[in-house]
């Protein structure tokens, strides 16, 4: 199917990070976009500001007359009203994740997969083939704050960026130049049903790079696959990787690396944004972009002018009196991160951290790793689990976590008695944590804490 000679495309979940960008793109190119989705977030107010008619009830008396194809998301229900329609009645129907492998098919391509960290390189990455001028279409798992957006767009691109997500195997329709594996902890494992299931989609994931093209990898991934020339693998702490990053420091409140390649070393790069984590995040993006033959000018001009990715330690209030990040964690290993990365630039201060656990199939997996990690924290205010689209589990529960937590000060919380617990209490430097709805929470956060602190 040609895409782009498309006239009507209806969305099924259009609100998602993923679907809202090939939203985008379409409507870039003239086609007209509708869409479904329940959750009546900001987000989805901008889509429908930008011109994209949503509606989020199940009503088939809502659908477009004429629709060419629907894209869904594998989160939309089997049973879902407007689904089981559209099925019925003979659509063209395909998953967001076929959709992207339709779109770069044939063309350059560096996909970004990975438990931890692929938003954020996806952006870098972006970011440093944008700054050395070669057009491109970037698909990205967040909004970009160096382009206000999730998807980087030109006409006639000569690279396509792509978040590679390994939920529900997605990754498996792409065929890239280059393909970038973060990190494989064990993660959704309500699809793959164990850690040893998921690793072997991840494999076949770097068996479908393009012939002549290259697996960037991290170090300590290494052992799962095969040693040769089209793999290079990063760290931040193993010398004998093919791309290391050295000497790690603040300068002046400014975070610099050096990187040592097999054949050249880059001394005092600048990273724009805070966090050991996102020294690697740098690494791996820099390592990507060199095999699509970018050199050392792009590179310094890009990661200083790196501004992040909204959700992924996003800086949203700073004052003397009080500092409010919020992340994206939803993960034991990325809540560690993120934790450790403000005891790093706020040594001594006391950390208040809310945590929206995500996914009930997930919060059992992980109860004990949830547990250990936020432990880090000094308070934690834990809100109930958001369930997304499955059904609760008996015995998991935000309590049941609670219980776990060896903290002092510990509570639960709903959300619509958050702020008032906040206005409340002493706060130092604060953290929101979680993939659910708490990004709704994130600017009525922000407006009390400037409110009260008398932040601008």
């Amino acid at each position: 199917m040609n895409l782009n000679t498309l006239h009507s495309i209806y969305f099924l979940g259009i609100g998602g990070i993923g679907m809202s960008a090939q939203a985008r793109y379409f409507r870039h190119r003239g086609i007209r976009v509708a869409g479904y989705d329940r959750a009546g977030t900001p987000f989805i107010q901008q889509l429908m500001q930008e011109g994209i008619p949503i509606h989020d009830t199940e009503d088939i008396s809502q659908l477009p007359s004429d629709i060419d194809l629907v894209i869904y998301t594998p989160a939309i229900p089997p049973d879902h009203r407007e689904f089981v329609f559209l099925k019925e009645k003979g659509y063209p129907m395909m998953k967001r994740a076929e959709v992207l492998g339709e779109l770069t098919r044939g063309k350059f391509t560096i996909a970004v997969a990975g438990t931890h960290g692929k938003t954020t390189i996806t952006s870098m990455i972006t970011h440093i083939l944008k700054t050395a001028s070669l057009r491109m279409n970037a698909f990205i798992g967040g909004i970009s704050r160096n382009y206000g957006s999730n998807l980087v767009d030109d006409n006639d691109p000569d690279v396509m960026i792509v978040e590679a997500d390994e939920f529900d195997r997605s990754f498996l329709h792409l065929s890239p130049n280059i393909a970038v594996i973060s990190a494989m902890d064990a993660d959704h494992l309500d699809v793959y049903g164990s850690h040893e299931n998921m690793v072997a989609s991840y494999k076949e994931f770097a068996s479908r790079v393009k012939s002549g093209g290259h697996l960037v990898i991290n170090h300590s991934i290494r052992d799962y696959f095969p040693q040769g020339e089209r793999i290079r693998t990063v760290s931040v702490s193993a010398p004998e990787a093919d791309v290391w990053a050295t000497n790690a420091r603040f300068v002046g409140g400014r975070q610099y690396l050096d990187i040592r390649f097999p054949d050249k070393r880059l001394s005092a790069l600048h990273v724009g944004v805070p966090g050991r984590f996102n020294v690697e995040n740098a690494l791996t993006a820099v390592a990507a972009s060199s095999l699509a033959g970018i050199g050392e000018q792009a590179f310094r001009q890009a990661l200083g002018s790196f501004a992040g990715v909204e959700r992924r330690f996003d800086f949203r209030v700073v004052t003397d009196q009080v500092v409010y990040i919020d992340d994206y964690a939803h993960h034991p290993r990325e809540i560690t991160a993120c934790i450790n990365a403000a005891r790093d630039l706020y040594p001594g201060r006391r950390i208040t951290g809310i945590f929206q656990p995500h996914l009930f199939s997930r919060t059992r997996d992980f109860l004990p790793d949830f547990a250990l990690s936020l432990n880090l924290l000094d308070e934690l205010i834990l809100l109930d689990i958001y369930p997304a689209r499955e059904k609760p589990i008996e015995g998991i529960s935000s309590h049941k976590l609670l219980e776990m937590i060896d903290l002092k000060h510990k509570c639960t919380c709903t959300k619509d008695d958050l702020m008032e617990k906040l206005a409340s209490r002493p706060l130092d430097i604060l953290l929101s944590l979680g993939a659910g709805d708490i990004d709704q929470l994130v600017k009525p956060i922000e407006l009390m804490l400037k409110k009260r602190y008398g932040a601008v």
